[in-house]
């Protein structure tokens, strides 16, 4: 199972807390750079056992080292909370996560767009009247929605964090893809897609992770030299 060393990311967030400008940082106002408490061991196999999958390993040991959700990407991680003995996801578009697929393999290795061939909206200029033309219109959105946001796309992904305007990261669970990160821009028709670093490198949990915490420690403090840096 691939895990990650975590030992160091609790430091550097509250370094980050403590900097000036931290505050400015895309989505710091919302986690504040704080960490929720660790899952304990027993507590990890509560929530896999419930869910019926085994985590992928980066997040599995990010949820015993450093925190079950807070400081993150974007608005910060989804935290997990146990509700009327459940283990589940809190945050805009962590109900996206179905708990009850997430041990079906999500099938895809590259991008798709569940939009692709569907016409194209209803143009106004053909139709004789308004009203003609609104229930038109109705009745395609009615059915792209239905394509689009159907909640097979998304089986074994289990939803991260949320970007604003209803764009989500998640990460896959089970499928070829196990372990990595993919973006679902479907709210933009932009449908779903992998998530690579600079290099075209396909980014797991711990660099997506890291990448972020290293983007936010060169935005606060930018021109570090490599012994102000933690190790990493």
């Amino acid at each position: 199972m691939t895990s990650a060393d975590w030992s160091d990311v609790r430091e550097r967030l509250a370094r980050l807390a403590a900097a000036p400008g931290a505050r400015e940082v895309f989505g710091a106002a919302s986690h504040s750079w704080r960490l929720e408490p660790p899952l304990r061991a027993g507590e990890l196999a509560e929530v896999e056992a419930q869910l019926g999958v085994e985590l992928p390993g980066e997040y599995r040991s990010f949820l015993l080292e450093a925190g079950r959700g807070g400081a993150g990407p974007a608005y910060g991680l989804f935290p997990m909370r146990r509700l009327d003995g459940l283990w589940q996801w809190e945050g805009d578009g962590a109900d996206l996560t179905d708990r009850s697929t997430l041990g079906r393999p999500f099938p895809h290795v590259e991008s798709f767009n569940p939009a692709d061939g569907l016409p194209d909206p209803p143009d106004e200029a053909d139709y004789s009247s308004e009203e003609e033309f609104n229930a038109a219109e109705d009745a395609y959105w009615e059915r792209h929605d239905a394509v689009v946001f159907a909640p097979e796309h998304s089986v074994g992904l289990l939803y991260l964090c949320h970007l604003g305007c209803a764009l989500r990261e998640a990460l896959v669970v089970t499928g070829p893809a196990r372990g990595r990160m993919w973006a679902d821009d479907t709210a933009e028709d932009g449908g779903f897609r992998p998530l690579h670093d600079h290099g075209g490198t396909p980014l797991g949990f711990a660099r997506w992770y890291r990448r972020w915490l290293e983007q936010a420690e060169d935005q606060v403090s930018p021109g570090r030299s490599p012994q102000q840096a933690a190790p990493r």
